[in-house]
């Protein structure tokens, strides 16, 4: 009989709750069209309920982060899909802004928050030489989430009103985190003589510029990416005069299509090429991200559909690339016992700026264009990609040596 080991199968249970976490976000996206006028939301309103969701992220992840380290990671998972999923069922009972602010911004996206740092510390903990692959396995999962609420949301919002989307992901998500309690081992707490305190846990990690510019980094993605899944399916619904659901699926499924490509290949070039090089995931991130820049400005300016698409893949292939490298680079200067709280750090820079893109291109619709507003976000990515080339090459080194005595004396778990 086959026995899968507990490493991929871990992998296998957080791969489906991380499914359901994006496909559960990406949901208000697809659907917003007839959420503002069923609820009578205006653009700005409508971005605002987005942007208080991600800064709320923002908000709880520093706290997740460092409960990550000093408590079972397997509960917290199990705690936060619990929770988003609930939330996410009661969103579709919305009556008006003000319940749309508090069950969704607020209560789905404080469960999310608590998933991602303890999620790859996990991964990284029994994944060693093969952790950049496995946390692209795990990436994929985001992708293939958002292209299937893309279309079931779209497909659900025309024939059966936009309340009915929300309701099947939270009841999924909700019977999902059951049978993760079920399955995954239970993660024993850290002593108490061995905890941090949060402060200086902080402090160890901010004083590495390493850290601070991949914190910048991945900031700026995050800012281009939040403004292209809010508005890119309004997008094509107005300048195309696609369906609903046409749009929901289109603008998530060739973008992630070529995100599902890029991430397994950077992923498995990043594992093969870092062993003698580790300072190469941080330049395969900057190369990627530079690459993709021009890709963001098509899917803007251009008006052949066509081309809209392969430009909406060509941003999601090297998108891809360097999403695999996210926290294989972190890992590289940061010790084990720190990598929930050292994920919370750059994952709390990311959402306050990508708190921001939807109601800025909310903005940026009603004044310039929706295009012209998506066109502009090809610069961010520059910058991004700008700031992990210096992290590699004036500060990475020095930040991993200390990094590497510690790691010597480490256990990890592989089986």
């Amino acid at each position: 009989m086959f026995h899968m080991p507990y490493r991929w199968e871990l992998l296998f249970w957080l791969w489906l709750a991380f499914f359901l976490n994006q496909a559960s976000r990406q949901v208000f996206n697809v659907v917003l069209p007839l959420v503002q006028s069923n609820l009578g939301l205006t653009d700005v309103q409508a971005g605002l309920v987005a942007s208080i969701f991600i800064a709320t992220v923002g908000l709880s992840v520093p706290v997740a982060g460092y409960l990550g380290d000093i408590f079972s990671r397997k509960w917290i998972v199990v705690s936060s899909v619990v929770v988003w999923s609930g939330a996410t069922l009661l969103t579709g009972f919305s009556t008006g802004l003000l319940y749309l602010v508090v069950v969704r911004s607020i209560a789905t996206a404080g469960g999310e928050a608590f998933y991602a740092p303890s999620a790859n510390a996990l991964i990284s903990e029994y994944h060693l030489e093969t952790r950049a692959q496995a946390m692209a396995i795990h990436q994929t999962a985001l992708y293939a989430g958002i292209i299937a609420s893309g279309w079931l949301a779209g497909y659900l919002g025309q024939q059966f009103g936009w309340r009915s989307a929300f309701w099947l992901f939270g009841a999924a998500g909700l019977v999902i985190g059951g049978t993760i309690g079920c399955r995954l081992q239970p993660e024993p707490p850290v002593p108490p003589r061995a905890r941090s305190h949060p402060f200086s846990v902080l402090m160890t990690l901010v004083r590495r510029p390493t850290v601070l510019l991949l914190a910048l980094g991945f900031a700026c993605m995050v800012f281009v990416n939040v403004g292209y899944l809010t508005w890119a399916p309004t997008f094509l619904y107005q300048r195309f005069g696609l369906s609903l659901a046409n749009a929901g699926f289109s603008s998530m499924f060739y973008h992630h299509l070529g995100a599902f490509f890029g991430v397994l290949a950077g992923g498995h070039l990043s594992d093969l090429l870092a062993r003698g090089r580790p300072v190469f995931r941080l330049e395969l991130q900057a190369a990627a991200l530079l690459m993709g820049s021009p890709f963001i400005y098509m899917i803007g300016r251009d008006q052949r559909l066509p081309a809209v698409y392969m430009a909406m893949a060509g941003f999601g292939f090297f998108r891809g690339i360097y999403d695999a490298n996210i926290y294989a680079a972190l890992y590289e200067v940061i010790e084990p016992r720190f990598h929930a709280s050292a994920a919370a750090v750059i994952i709390v820079f990311a959402f306050t700026a990508g708190a921001f893109a939807p109601v800025a291109l909310g903005g940026a619709k009603e004044l310039i264009g929706l295009g012209s507003g998506l066109a502009w976000l090809a610069p961010v990515y520059l910058i991004a990609g700008t700031s992990i080339f210096v992290a590699a090459q004036w500060f990475f080194q020095k930040d991993r040596e200390g990094v590497s005595i510690y790691a010597g004396t480490c256990h990890h778990r592989t089986t």
